[in-house]
């Protein structure tokens, strides 16, 4: 009888992913069998803990992955890029809990389940940071996405809403099937769909090493479709027809971890697919993703500047961002990898103070979300308006914030590779980005307050819970603090350029 060779298991690279799976069922198991005032209290920090030994088993691997490894048969990459992005993506989740937690209560809604889900959604984008297999990227791309379509329809007496979360299913349902046929040319053409391959079973990596011109028709008819795929979880343009209307439709919490946290999930996967697996089709996919950039660019900055809805403004927004961060992927060397993951950190910081804003302005049923409720903000909440406008101009990349260095470094990333044309063209969308922004600007400081009116209409006070705050504060800060000491966090993502294999 021929043994049977169990091979060996290391459950290092995704610790901080199982810690998160364990913390979601202690949520759900704490939730079921206590009180709501309970709940309100203890469950955000039971998901923070959560997040917080998710970070430190990151951290200590950080060492170990001095020399990158493969684990779970070569399916999951313990390295400093992988690292960099699971962090980043637990601090993106610790923020969206608190921001979440006034809003949850403000419209008195369950939130074990809420907490839960974030935690959920947060181990699949880890996960698919972490992926060295095109399967497991599928099963992670999956598990936060299912996550993600009942967190935007999780107010479910508004029809809004709802209509948003069967919007954004369907066309994710659509843009997965792309990827599992993305997924099947691929392993049509190279027999495999590891990135990297094991010995005696080459890998994609390996087969076009050893592959001429040729044999490689068919890989590039998948990798269409895998950028399809992918395309759709970043809001590239021609697949952002979702955007707009899941971001208006969702909880702003949910908005702002949607416009941050998918983003580097997503472009972590495109990152190790395309500058590392697939690096000597350069030439051949390159063309793609700089029409992809290109129309982002133009058509997230354009489209925006007729909005009048001002989650409309940043879901259009987050469209030009993905086009500026993909600047950075067609670079294709270790400046523009280090450069899209500082960009993708410094913007979700951002963009999460913004919907946490944007969550306290439009209070009960997020009613006030149009630039006219946003008049006079500065007369009677100058805090609340003075981050709205640091968070604007960060968007807009102006000096001394951490947009401004974002984009700074994408662009260097892009002109050293010789696409000093596209930078071009991506300043001249940054410059017509920044009309929309100083739009919402000029009306919070410029224009008086409406009166609310006698039938109960027109705006309430604005208010800010303890939490709340403190997000704002935070990223307030981080926006300024990256803006003008951007060394420690652009070294870090300097050092997690080095990729498994």
């Amino acid at each position: 009888m021929t043994p049977f060779n169990v091979p060996p298991i290391h459950l290092s690279g995704i610790a901080p992913e199982i810690t998160l799976m364990i913390a979601a069922f202690a949520v759900l198991f704490i939730g079921v069998f206590t009180n709501d005032r309970f709940n309100h209290v203890v469950q955000p920090l039971v998901a923070t803990i959560g997040f917080g030994i998710a970070i430190y088993w990151a951290v200590v691997s950080w060492g170990i992955a001095r020399t990158a490894e493969l684990q779970l048969s070569n399916m999951v990459a313990l390295d400093r890029f992988a690292i960099f992005a699971k962090v980043v993506l637990a601090a993106f989740g610790v923020l969206t809990v608190w921001t979440a937690r006034d809003h949850l209560s403000t419209h008195h809604l369950r939130d074990f389940e809420f907490y839960a889900l974030v935690l959920f959604c947060v181990s699949g984008m880890m996960l698919m940071a972490a992926s060295a297999d095109l399967i497991v990227m599928f099963i992670a791309l999956e598990t936060f996405s299912i996550a993600l379509y009942v967190m935007v329809g999780y107010r479910r007496d508004e029809l809004a809403g709802q209509e948003s979360a069967m919007k954004y299913f369907l066309l994710g349902a659509f843009s997965s099937a792309f990827f599992l046929l993305g997924i099947a040319l691929v392993y049509g053409a190279t027999g495999s769909t590891n990135l990297y391959g094991t010995p005696g079973h080459p890998g994609i990596l390996s087969f076009l090493t050893g592959s001429s011109a040729l044999d490689v028709g068919l890989l590039l008819l998948g990798m269409a479709f895998l950028i399809v795929g992918l395309g759709f979880k970043i809001a590239a343009v021609p697949f952002h027809m979702w955007t707009p209307d899941a971001y208006q439709g969702a909880p702003s919490p949910v908005t702002g971890f949607m416009a941050s946290a998918t983003k580097l999930a997503a472009f972590a996967a495109i990152l190790r697919l395309f500058d590392v697996a697939m690096y000597s089709l350069r030439w051949d996919w390159r063309p793609y993703l700089i029409g992809l950039a290109i129309a982002s660019m133009v058509i997230g900055s354009v489209v925006a500047l007729v909005q009048e809805d001002v989650k409309r403004i940043l879901a259009y927004s987050s469209i030009a961002h993905a086009g500026f961060v993909l600047t950075g992927v067609i670079a294709a060397n270790d400046a523009g990898v280090s450069s899209s993951l500082f960009y993708l950190a410094t913007y979700g910081l951002t963009i999460l103070g913004a919907f946490a804003v944007v969550a306290a302005i439009g209070g009960r049923g997020e009613r006030r979300v149009r630039l006219a409720d946003y008049r006079g903000l500065y007369h009677e909440s100058p805090l609340l308006a003075g981050a709205m406008t640091l968070f604007l101009l960060s968007l807009a990349g102006v000096p001394i914030t951490a947009g401004f260095v974002g984009k700074l470094v994408v662009f260097i990333a892009a002109i050293q590779a010789g696409y000093w044309w596209l930078v071009v063209v991506a300043l001249a969308m940054s410059a017509v980005a920044a009309f929309f922004y100083i739009r919402i600007i000029v009306v919070m400081y410029m224009s008086e307050r409406l009166e609310p009116l006698p039938e109960g209409g027109g705006p309430a006070p604005v208010v800010l819970g303890a939490a709340g705050r403190a997000v704002v504060g935070v990223t307030a800060l981080a926006t300024i603090f990256f803006g003008l000491i951007w060394g420690p966090l652009i070294g870090l993502a300097g050092h997690a350029t080095l990729f498994a294999g």
